[in-house]
């Protein structure tokens, strides 16, 4: 729906209380699902491949020990930082929902950072706490050390942990049988809205990872969002995407508890085990992020090892997928549907989503329409005009579910959030008549070849179409002519090796016959691997690495005439 080109939602406003705490949203009646359920009709989370489970009365009662014992014996305060540095586990939840509950910040960061790039993550975030298991112990210690952090602060999620003062459940179970101390409330001069719950790494796929605070609103408003658009039947969750992740947050560790549906928890991920949990727990909707849905598709002796009949959709967001992509799906999976949000960290999560009217293959390479108690504007970048539908732009939203802003980023945060509470993404897109938004490219990302733009994903969508390319990305390289034209890299399919040379020219030639010519390609280089976030962003920064290890390299024969 768009007025005077403001599009906004056809579904009607959330109802957010701005007074009550995440916690208590979540947990305490007369808010919470769990009061409105049958003790033994309450879900929780399981490890599948450890079969332990924790029902989310168990966490409400869990962490309301550990944030008791971290407050009265650890000197834990409100707007204290605590980093959970593990992969998913179902102890997971338990220091994220303590955190929010004593009116500290629970931070998730990646397992798989080095000791540097946690330590910045500690750092950034000012973190009192590093709460991890016994084999990352060799990272976490000393980019704790490196961030300031008292040795004794690093907590351990493992229930067997050597250092036994140091575990969780000794802390836990020090505090059992005593009187809880009393959750976090908003103050009364406050609303949750001004209250930081989480930070939320920002994907760094230019400069540094920024923290982004996300408020306790945020994540409430974004839960009553998605619930508008989520089937009844959505009982069973795969939570096959990390914790860490803005994703993960919202769908895998607060959602589920609002919708009372059961979380099930892959720890470490592999195409086999996720199929398998699939099969076993009858999983009716898959949320994946895309390079998982590309390997998915492309394993077709391997599907056929599983019944997967039951399959009635699937989930994405993060990064684009293509249409060669989304048709091999709906041919894999015939009958099913297909959904994805547009967000980001910094609008925790969705700013757009598929309603369930329009979960047909004809409206997946589209991202959704606004969600409720959302406005979004598409900006011209270069004269600031609000574009209408089928014009792109810059796209810029404003709701409860965009966020505080950057941690000790001042500046970061006036560049992207501007006066008028609208967060301007860097994404280009456009509207259609049925008020679906389609995503075409980063405003960063764009190559100008002569002042005109074009969008890496475009031609990224072309190539992927060639049967010699499994996966590939495209970039701006200067050009004395044209002063940037576009370049590909490429990963060839399986039984194309050793072709470089000739399937490089049959490519340039490929796109010159599909595209106009400003955006014909200078060169096409050969790799093993295209760089990408866990969310299967491309990290372009990467391949524009000085020093980095070049592969074959096929270019155009002459300049492209006239450009």
């Amino acid at each position: 729906m768009s007025t005077s080109h403001v599009f906004r939602s056809s579904h009607p406003d959330i109802d957010l209380p701005k007074d009550v705490s995440l916690w208590s949203w979540i947990f305490e009646a007369p808010h919470s699902s769990l009061s409105r359920a049958g003790r033994n009709e309450i879900q929780g989370w399981t490890d599948v491949s450890t079969g332990q489970h924790l029902s989310y009365q168990d966490v409400k009662d869990l962490t309301s020990h550990l944030s008791t014992a971290l407050t009265q014996q650890r000197n834990l305060q409100p707007g204290d930082a605590i980093v959970v540095f593990a992969r998913n586990t179902v102890w997971y939840p338990v220091v994220m929902f303590g955190a929010v509950r004593a009116g500290a910040i629970g931070c998730g960061c990646s397992p798989d950072y080095n000791v540097e790039e946690l330590a910045y993550a500690l750092t950034a975030s000012k973190a009192k706490f590093v709460v991890t298991t016994s084999d990352q112990l060799n990272v976490a210690e000393p980019a704790a050390a490196k961030a300031g952090i008292d040795p004794a602060n690093i907590l351990l999620l493992d229930e067997a942990a050597t250092h036994r003062s140091r575990s969780i459940h000794h802390l836990i179970a020090s505090v059992r049988g005593k009187p809880p101390t009393e959750p976090f409330r908003i103050p009364k001069n406050k609303t949750n809205a001004q209250i930081c719950g989480y930070y939320g790494f920002s994907s760094g796929t230019t400069g540094l990872p920024k923290a982004v605070m996300i408020s306790h609103a945020n994540v409430m408003a974004q839960c009553l969002q998605v619930m508008q658009l989520t089937p009844t039947d959505h009982r069973r969750i795969l939570a096959a995407l990390p914790f860490y992740h803005i994703t993960g947050v919202v769908h895998q560790l607060h959602l589920p508890v609002v919708l009372n549906a059961h979380v099930y928890i892959l720890p470490t991920f592999t195409m086999e085990d996720m199929l398998a949990t699939v099969e076993r727990y009858k999983i009716k909707e898959i949320l994946l992020v895309p390079p998982i849905i590309v390997r998915m598709v492309r394993e077709d002796a391997l599907l056929k090892k599983y019944d997967l009949r039951h399959v009635e959709r699937f989930s994405s967001g993060a990064a684009p997928l293509s249409q060669e992509i989304l048709s091999l799906l709906e041919k894999q999976f015939p009958g099913t549907g297909f959904k994805q949000g547009y967000g980001m960290t910094e609008s925790c999560s969705c700013i757009t989503a598929h309603p369930p009217d329009k979960y047909a293959y004809r409206y997946a390479a589209r991202v959704g329409s606004v969600v409720a108690s959302t406005e979004v504007l598409v900006v011209d970048p270069d004269t600031g005009r609000r574009c209408g539908v089928g014009e792109a732009g810059e796209i810029w939203a404003r709701g409860p579910q965009i966020t505080m802003g950057y941690l000790n980023n001042e500046k970061a945060t006036r560049e992207t959030y501007d006066a008028d509470g609208f967060l301007h993404t860097g994404d280009i897109g456009c509207f259609d008549e049925e008020g679906m938004l389609s995503i075409t490219d980063r405003l960063k990302e764009m190559v100008k070849v002569k002042g005109i733009g074009v969008a890496p994903a475009e031609l990224e969508d072309l190539l992927l179409g060639h049967p010699a390319v499994d996966d590939c990305a495209v970039i701006g390289i200067a050009d004395e002519r044209a002063g940037e034209r576009p370049k590909a890299f490429v990963v060839l399919a399986k039984g194309y090796a050793g072709r470089e040379e000739d399937i490089g020219r049959e490519l340039l030639s490929f796109v010159r016959e599909k595209k106009t010519r400003h955006k014909w390609m200078k060169e096409v280089e050969f790799v093993s691997a295209i760089p990408k976030s866990p969310a299967g962003k491309i990290l372009r920064k990467i391949l524009r690495q000085k020093g980095r290890p070049v592969g074959t390299v096929v270019r155009e024969h002459a300049p492209a005439a006239k450009l």
